[in-house]
């Protein structure tokens, strides 16, 4: 078998493997040397079946461009160049002598060659494409590698006479990036559907609003609570899933009380920002971790039972927590900031209780330990396919219209509150002639300004460029007519009419056989 590509992670949250004795045990402290040549936990190393390592290639994650971004980031773009590299080798080349040619045959092979079983799809093929430049464009700098990605750009965009490679408004169009893809897949779901989706993936309900028989959710007060909070903060699944229940507030006065986001846990940002929960997730949060009946510490004392705690290496037992300065107060001595705590440390925090050992984390897996929030993907795909199993055994044809993803939950919380702003917005129009209010509307910046601040985003154009799309065919005046009954039917008017007429909204699911009113596309 030829000498295949593939990739581990440093885990400095684990002990380092033994060396032994001999030749091999005077490299010392793994963990310490990766750390001293530039690694940080998470950081990729590619290798292949015998061992061999190319520098060239690790150095990228350890330096700049790469060495800011997170954790996410770094596990794509390593799987990426390890598929790169072992379709290289099947021609019997290296990474430095890939041509634009290759490139070329290495996006039909990912995308239409019939031989590959592992085709993927266009949108997905933008994030290898995004890897390969970015790695050639360091390479070139490092190493005088002539870029191949942007040689297959060059090559597209010189089609003389014809348009070949030049985008709709006439400016160039990259040639590696697939004609299908788009720059952002956005959709969004009405709260009927998505209560819908959850009580029948999640709460074990059928079409016709009834529990099936036989029913067992051991984790579904969690699942649940999960999926509404989601929903109601309009956080991202690494930001909701990783969050401490130190940080959940414990008072439920107020319809949304605030509750602080820390930096280490924002996707690309390099300090924290409040955020709101509605009130109704925090109380279901309180029976999710009801000290008698909740399914959190149930899993507590079973994980208590076993010793599981007690047995993890480099965990931190906290004594107390400061919610005004948000540190964290150590048994060893000393505090911690949560801000610093990234996903995977936060897994490593515990308190000490008159039972034992128990996790800060909020969210815990039935064995009891805090559930990676990459986990929380196969939770939604699980409810999916339940969903899809129901409706056939209801006698439902074909695909099952009511699917969610957790990044929906997101676009739905922001498609909510951008009707909910507009309606503030609006009364500040009056007096204004019409070619001002074609003005302002063109700016529109009071909406998106504060929309950008709930959704977490540093620039409100990056806002309004992602859900902008479903409301251009609507003028604002035409919106606020919808508005005149009580809050929550109007925003339903409003959005259920920007479903009809924009097609990526999920508006609800009747019984099989029944009649399906759809907006969003399969």
């Amino acid at each position: 078998m030829w000498d295949r590509w593939s990739v581990e992670f440093y885990d400095f949250l684990k002990p380092p493997p033994s060396l032994g004795e001999g030749m091999l045990g005077g490299f010392g402290d793994l963990h310490d040397r990766a750390a001293r040549n530039g690694a940080q936990h998470g950081t990729p190393v590619l290798v292949t079946v015998s061992g061999f390592a190319d520098p060239g290639v690790n150095l990228f994650f350890r330096v700049s461009p790469m060495k800011g971004r997170g954790a996410r980031t770094w596990k794509r773009y390593a799987y990426t160049l390890v598929v790169w590299l072992n379709f290289l080798r099947v021609f019997g080349k290296g990474w430095r002598e890939a041509t634009a040619r290759d490139v070329e045959a290495f996006k039909d092979w990912r995308l239409t060659d019939v031989r590959n079983d592992d085709r993927i799809k266009a949108v997905s093929f933008d994030t290898d494409r995004a890897a390969l430049n970015t790695f050639y464009t360091w390479a070139w700098g490092k190493y005088g590698v002539q870029n191949p990605v942007s040689g297959v750009a060059l090559a597209s965009s010189s089609g003389g006479r014809s348009r070949q490679g030049v985008g709709p408004g006439g400016e160039r169009r990259d040639g590696f990036r697939p004609a299908g893809s788009r720059g952002r897949q956005v959709k969004w779901m009405l709260r009927a559907p998505f209560e819908q989706w959850r009580d029948i993936g999640l709460r074990g309900y059928g079409f016709d609003g009834l529990r099936r028989a036989g029913w067992s959710g051991p984790n579904e007060d969690r699942d649940a609570v999960f999926v509404d909070g989601l929903y109601g903060t309009g956080l991202r699944l690494q930001e909701w899933g990783s969050v401490l229940d130190v940080e959940i507030p414990r008072s439920a006065g107020g319809r949304l009380p605030r509750a602080w986001l820390a930096a280490a846990c924002v996707k690309g940002a390099k300090e924290g920002r409040w955020y709101r929960i509605p009130r109704a997730v925090l109380r279901e949060i309180e029976g999710y971790a009801d000290p008698l009946e909740g399914s959190r510490t149930q899993a507590v004392r079973r994980a208590q039972r076993r010793g599981t705690y007690e047995r993890i290496s480099y965990k931190r037992v906290v004594r107390g927590y400061n919610a005004r300065n948000r540190l964290l107060y150590l048994e060893s001595g000393g505090s911690l900031s949560v801000d610093v705590l990234g996903p995977d440390e936060r897994r490593l925090l515990f308190r000490r209780t008159a039972s034992g050992l128990e996790p800060l984390a909020l969210w815990l897996s039935p064995n009891g330990m805090p559930k990676k929030f990459e986990g929380w993907e196969d939770t939604f795909t699980a409810a999916n396919e339940r969903i899809q199993r129901v409706w056939a055994q209801a006698g439902g044809e074909g695909l099952v219209p009511l699917w969610c993803r957790p990044h929906m939950c997101r676009h739905s919380f922001a498609l909510k509150w951008y009707s909910l702003l507009s309606t503030v917005w609006q009364p500040q129009l009056d007096g204004f002639t019409e070619q001002e209010l074609l003005d302002i509307r063109e700016m529109f910046g009071g909406v998106w300004y504060a929309l950008s601040l709930m959704l977490g985003h540093v620039d409100p154009s990056t806002t309004r460029e992602t859900y902008l799309e479903p409301f251009t065919a609507l003028q604002v005046d035409y919106l606020m007519e919808l508005l005149d009954s009580e809050e929550t039917q109007a925003v339903e008017v409003l959005i259920r009419t920007v479903a009809e007429q924009g097609g990526r909204t999920l508006t609800g699911v009747a019984r099989p056989g029944a009649h399906v009113q759809m907006g969003g596309r399969a």
